[in-house]
């Protein structure tokens, strides 16, 4: 059985193995984006606040705003933050996923949000091999060949648990230590077979969960194994703000109602992270690492709270929508995990190539024992 998994995890690793070492390294330049993003521009994402300021309410915000910007734009969603440093962000329209960053105090627009071309070249190669599909949800080759590889890659895990299992306790110390002064074919073995150990879990959670982005069937599976359908309803939902109430159909929204809204949710919210407001409802996020948001449902006119829809009431699905997406990414647990999941997906990269190294390093041994029996 041993032999068995051997040849399973020899020869799945063979072909595939440049394409594990690319989606792993590339994993590991995505894991701290966000934190690199803000770091290098500090303005767009943090404000100096001066003692007895207060946040200005939703709508003066947006008068501000739209006396800075051009009349082209149209609002769909405005940020607040939960944190006394943190900016207020602007999502339009016809901007896609780049926001303005705002100062919540003074209305002072800060910038525009960016992802760095290095980010942006890292996630294609990540995701579709730099094959992007033209739209949303469609197939290309390289989206094919990232899941195939990514399946394989949990079976060659798999299997390399089974060939680690040691026989004898002195064999499980040389399997959990790594040589450094022994020579370089023995540092490559110790570090593939030890540090391929202790990466192992987080690449295969990481492996496991990645695979409901690649395969539609795979992603049915897990989430059946939660007792959730990952279908999607049937009705379709209308993007465009249907601002009515009762009936009424209003022709425009009037941002007033955002004030006593949130100024209601403030009084039930003693902390939360952001308030994502848009002209159907805001969506409370709560503290912490995991994307958890409740839903407030208020008056189009005045802005009174109708209904609250709390997270525990939330769909199954978009809650495990949310699980594999944090346990993919490693932010879970926070800057904790994310250092884990770094060092992991940096020793994923690297176990191919140090396979390789052995493989080839095992053959030329064959070939010249082979050459000496000729020979003798």
């Amino acid at each position: 059985m041993r032999k068995l998994f051997h040849q399973i995890h020899l020869w799945l690793s063979l072909p595939i193995g440049l394409v594990l070492s690319l989606l792993c390294l590339t994993g590991a330049a995505l894991v701290f984006e966000k934190e690199i993003t803000e770091s290098l521009n500090p303005r767009l994402y943090h404000t100096e606040t001066r003692k007895g300021e207060t946040p200005l309410p939703p709508s003066e915000l947006i008068a501000r705003i739209q006396a800075q910007l051009s009349d082209s734009l149209e609002l769909s969603a405005l940020e607040l933050p939960g944190s006394p440093e943190g900016v207020c962000m602007a999502s339009f329209k016809e901007t896609g996923k780049k926001r303005l960053s705002i100062n919540p105090y003074t209305g002072e627009i800060n910038g525009w949000t960016q992802s760095y071309p290095f980010f942006q070249t890292m996630r294609q190669l990540h995701r579709w091999l730099m094959d992007v599909p033209p739209q949303k949800g469609e197939k290309t080759i390289g989206k094919y060949i990232v899941g195939i590889s990514t399946l394989c890659m949990a079976v060659i895990l798999i299997s390399g648990l089974f060939i680690w299992i040691p026989r004898t306790r002195k064999a499980l110390k040389n399997r959990l230590t790594l040589s450094c002064h022994k020579g370089w074919r023995r540092f490559c073995y110790d570090s593939h077979v030890s540090l391929g150990f202790y990466s192992m879990l987080f690449l295969l959670v990481m492996t496991l969960t990645g695979l409901t982005w690649s395969f539609q069937w795979y992603r049915h599976a897990a989430y059946s194994l939660f007792g959730v359908s990952a279908s999607r309803p049937s009705a379709t939902v209308s993007t465009k703000p249907q601002n009515t109430e009762n009936g009424q159909e209003h022709p425009s929204f009037d941002y007033r109602a955002w004030d006593t809204a949130v100024t209601e949710i403030r009084q039930q919210y003693p902390a939360y992270a952001s308030l994502k407001l848009t002209p159907r409802q805001i969506q409370v996020h709560h503290p912490g690492t995991m994307r958890k948001y409740d839903t407030v449902h208020f008056h189009l006119q005045s802005g009174h709270i109708k209904q609250i829809t709390l997270y525990a009431d939330l769909p199954s699905s978009q809650k495990i929508k949310g699980w594999f997406y944090a346990f993919h990414t490693g932010t879970w647990g926070g800057i904790f995990s994310k250092v884990l999941y770094f060092m992991a997906t940096l020793i994923g990269g690297l176990l191919p190539l140090s396979g390789y190294y052995l493989w080839i390093k095992k053959r030329r041994t064959q070939a010249k024992k082979r050459s000496r029996k000729t020979i003798g």
